[in-house]
């Protein structure tokens, strides 16, 4: 009888992995009220920068441009619609349902100055378009700082120097030395 060495690491992936997949399957998969898992449909989407516009593709087969709707609202570009389900209920026979559909949202938040009315939007062979121009960028403007009082419109410059200040009267003057001076005298008689 061969030994095997206990890994407790492994063992904590493998308990992670089923409970990820227990949480996963019980929240994340709604059912049919046969108990069918039903696949939720969310359209695949690419966002492409053109340099002059940001451009938003989105792959709806099946539908129509009426089946999609399209808003801007505070900054943020919103795509959403719905795909109705084809599939028949049958009493004999076995078949398959792969295909998912639903209804759907998706959000995109769009960069600050952007104009919702030059949104614009085309639908062909079910591939969805949206083009968002870019906002303009503002450049800083320079300030010209005039000082007050000048009567001609030429600004003056304002000058100054760094330079060791003056001595004050304080420093040079014979008494305030003095109680330095009397301190050293106290200290060597001492």
């Amino acid at each position: 009888m061969a030994l095997i060495r206990w890994e407790p690491v492994r063992e904590l992936g493998t308990i992670q992995s089923e409970m990820n997949r227990f949480f996963n399957s019980f929240f994340d998969t709604p059912t049919h009220s046969s108990g069918a898992p039903v696949r939720r449909y969310v359209p695949a989407m690419d966002l492409v920068d053109t340099g002059e516009a940001f451009v938003l593709k989105a792959d709806l087969p099946g539908l129509s441009e009426s089946d999609v709707n399209i808003e801007v609202r505070d900054n943020v570009l919103i795509v959403s619609g719905e795909r109705k389900s084809e599939h028949q209920d049958r009493k004999a026979g076995y078949y398959r349902v792969e295909r998912s559909y639903g209804s759907f949202r998706r959000s995109l938040t769009l960069p600050e100055g952007v104009d919702p009315a030059s949104v614009t939007a085309t639908f062909d062979k079910g591939v969805l378009a949206v083009t968002v121009p870019k906002p303009e960028q503002q450049s800083p403007r320079k300030v010209q700082i005039t000082v007050a009082g000048t009567s001609t419109g030429e600004a003056q410059a304002i000058e100054s120097s760094e330079s060791s200040p003056e001595p004050s009267a304080t420093e040079t003057s014979p008494e305030a030395s003095a109680p330095e001076a009397t301190a050293h005298e106290a200290a060597a008689t001492a």
